[in-house]
């Protein structure tokens, strides 16, 4: 019975993590969309100061009319609208995020860990802990909750002194960092 609840928790669990994965690549996408959207906001709005510029000069051939003008001028606000709309739609989808998130339930299994460290991580404060491997979904925060609920008494930022060459915001899925563990002897 035990076995079979387990097995069931586990399944909920990774889906649940497939689920935020997902989130996380469209995300992304949206991210991206918005930037590329940026980048040709930039670019309009560059073609309207250059045209602006034009009509100002007096010339003979005047290539720009004030249709083209307007057209431009609506180009740009149709992005803008589309650039404001991405913003909110990340905004809920980080949201909906951190809800699954905070839905989630704790960690039954203990912390991922390895005695063997990487050739390119070298511990900066104490020798004794452990060797972590990142997991999708997690941050410094929980990490360090989940070794404490396993009995090392530990902190965020004394994971941050051990680790120099991480950054503490953005860890790296597969990526291993080291533990330290205060009470070891």
């Amino acid at each position: 019975m035990l076995v079979f609840i387990t097995s069931l928790l586990r399944a909920a669990d990774d889906a649940t993590q497939q689920q935020i994965e997902k989130l996380s690549g469209q995300i992304q996408d949206l991210l991206e969309t918005q930037a590329r959207d940026g980048k040709r906001l930039d670019a309009l709005d560059k073609k309207i100061n250059e045209l602006a510029d034009k009509v100002n000069v007096p010339q003979v051939n005047d290539s720009a009319s004030r249709d083209d003008l307007k057209k431009l001028a609506e180009q740009v606000q149709e992005i803008e609208q589309k650039r404001k709309a991405d913003r909110e739609l990340i905004i809920k989808e980080i949201d909906k995020l951190s809800r699954v998130a905070a839905s989630t339930p704790t960690r039954t299994k203990p912390p991922t860990t390895t005695s063997n460290p990487p050739e390119d991580l070298t511990p900066a404060g104490p020798q004794k802990g452990y060797y972590h491997t990142v997991e999708a979904g997690e941050n410094l925060g929980a990490i360090a909750k989940a070794y404490r609920d396993q009995g090392v008494k530990v902190t965020k930022a004394q994971i941050i002194a051990a680790n120099p060459k991480i950054n503490p915001d953005v860890l790296i899925v597969g990526k291993k960092i080291f533990i330290p563990d205060p009470n070891a002897k």
